[in-house]
């Protein structure tokens, strides 16, 4: 090999390291840069916020300052007073325990009947409507600690309360209840087919419904929870021609309801105990003749 191509080759690898080490020093820069800047990486920023979100939804709640709360509107535990304001036993304990997780209460409409997929998809933060623990929730949610204790109870007329309390007296009647509440589950159950198997069954949207349903004869009972049968019902109420039949079913505990695996609930599990020490609890439940009914 000729003196001039061995000078040529040599030059030729020396060019190749240079370009090669300038590549390399390209690439130490702009690792720096991002590591010191991590917010110039809009990839990087938002892949730590989706990980800080599986890891915490009590630091996904905090950091958007709000707790948005799934309701339905009935009384005593979420509803409008005379003046359109947003009150209730549930409106005012949601505040209290959000008061006390530093986060503010935004209380949104839902419908019963899509609340776990609300959930899951994060159009809200927690289930706070009465709702009942059972093993299946808890199987698919993170409830609470219960709060409150309840049952399922018939609805009717007054002049029916006494017969409609015996088996069969509600064969060939017509029996409403929420959509995928409770209520429902007692109506179509196998366990107490005595007393609603030979009735005809209608879903309706909520109690409030059911109840509306019934004042205006268009069904003969409902299947409620006695707390809304208790707050809705009485003199100088709407429905003061109701009545509670002395028969009731399934004794059951509410609970809020978060996503699977939050670590809110243990935060709002002693919040609830803060507040039940302090009597704070007590007092919001007796304003709605609720004290009774305090788990």
């Amino acid at each position: 090999m000729s003196d001039k191509n061995v000078e040529k080759k040599s030059g030729g690898k020396k060019i190749a390291f240079i370009i090669i080490g300038i590549i390399a020093l390209l690439a130490i820069v702009i690792t720096a840069y991002f590591t010191a800047v991590p917010d110039a990486n809009p990839i990087k920023k938002k892949a730590d916020s989706n990980v800080a979100t599986a890891e915490s939804d009590l630091a996904y709640i905090k950091d958007k300052g709000e707790l948005v709360i799934g309701i339905t509107i009935f009384e005593p535990m979420d509803y409008y007073d005379e003046n359109g304001e947003l009150t209730g036993f549930e409106v005012e304990f949601g505040k209290a325990v959000c008061e006390k997780l530093g986060v503010k209460p935004k209380f949104q409409e839902i419908s019963w009947e899509a609340k776990e997929t609300e959930l899951s998809a994060k159009n809200i933060d927690c289930i706070w409507n009465g709702l009942t623990i059972t093993e299946d929730r808890q199987a698919a949610m993170s409830i609470s600690n219960p709060y409150m204790n309840n049952k399922q109870v018939i609805i009717c007329n007054k002049a029916n309360a006494e017969a409609f309390a015996k088996a069969g007296a509600l064969e060939g009647k017509t029996v409403v209840a929420e959509k995928e509440s409770y209520g429902e589950e007692i109506a179509q159950s196998e366990e107490y087919a005595d007393f609603f198997g030979k009735a005809n069954y209608v879903a309706v949207q909520d109690m409030k419904t059911a109840l509306m349903e019934v004042k205006a004869g268009t069904a003969d009972a409902a299947v409620i929870d006695y707390v809304t049968g208790i707050g809705s019902l009485g003199e100088g109420s709407d429905y003061a021609d109701l009545a509670i039949v002395e028969k009731s079913f399934a004794d059951e505990q509410y609970g809020i309801a978060f996503r699977k695996g939050s670590d809110v609930t243990a935060e709002v599990n002693k919040a609830i105990e803060e507040l039940k020490a302090d009597g704070t609890l007590k007092k919001i439940a007796e304003k709605y003749n609720l004290g009774e009914q305090l788990a």
